[in-house]
């Protein structure tokens, strides 16, 4: 068994195979998220977008990685836009401006790695 205190990833079974995009399901008009990790240095999310749903325009303070594992999504980086589908992957910079847009009900992993917080950046 896991000590929970210790755990560093969390809403997902441990030591088991699980089809990660079962985790998360499609709602109406909505975009849903199940978070995995939220640390100082990383955040990794499970979304489900409903179709022609968003996320807007914003930055992050770390490079935000897509791993698309449903439909097919467009994602906008500091005006260029660019059409992703099953099985791709996108990596947003820091500090860029980006957003996220449903094409059709899409799934996506978001890993953003942060630099870490301390005594000289470490």
């Amino acid at each position: 068994m896991t000590d929970k205190k210790a755990q560093l990833i969390k809403n997902i079974p441990f030591s088991t195979p699980v089809d990660i995009a079962g985790l998360v399901d499609y709602e109406e008009g909505r975009v849903v998220s199940r978070t995995l990790s939220s640390k100082s240095h990383v955040n990794i999310t499970l979304f489900a977008f409903d179709k022609d749903e968003e996320i807007s325009a914003h930055t992050s303070p770390g490079d935000a990685m897509v791993q698309v594992l449903d439909g097919e999504a467009l994602i906008n980086i500091n005006g260029e836009k660019i059409n992703t589908t099953k099985g791709q992957t996108v990596v947003m910079p820091a500090n860029v401006p980006h957003s996220v847009s449903a094409l059709s009900q899409f799934k996506m992993l978001l890993t953003v790695v942060k630099q870490p917080v301390g005594i000289g950046g470490m």
